[in-house]
């Protein structure tokens, strides 16, 4: 079964303008096995949102903020990881 995903146009133009991520990247980062994905319980009050860090196709380690929505996976934000993000994906 794919994986279904949907976003606001607006917020990814917005995001690949802010971050330098796209996100049909940031999608892609869900097909890897290595990826860590963690609970945004903080940033959560109209839903329960994710964090994933994870390698996209094009082997960019990202880290991408999300949701789970009726259409699918919602991506709300794409970002490259940082240092401390990278630690954390490769001591997991």
């Amino acid at each position: 079964m794919a994986l279904e995903f949907a976003w606001h146009a607006r917020k990814a133009v917005a995001n690949l303008k802010k971050h330098g991520v796209s996100f049909e990247d940031a999608s892609t980062a869900f097909g890897d096995p290595l990826s860590v994905t963690v609970g945004d319980p903080d940033h959560s009050e109209d839903e329960a949102r994710f964090v994933l860090i994870g390698q996209s196709f094009r082997s960019q380690l990202i880290v991408v903020v999300h949701s789970e929505a009726k259409d699918g996976i919602r991506i709300v934000s794409a970002r490259e990881a940082t240092r401390r993000a990278r630690r954390d994906y490769e001591q997991a």
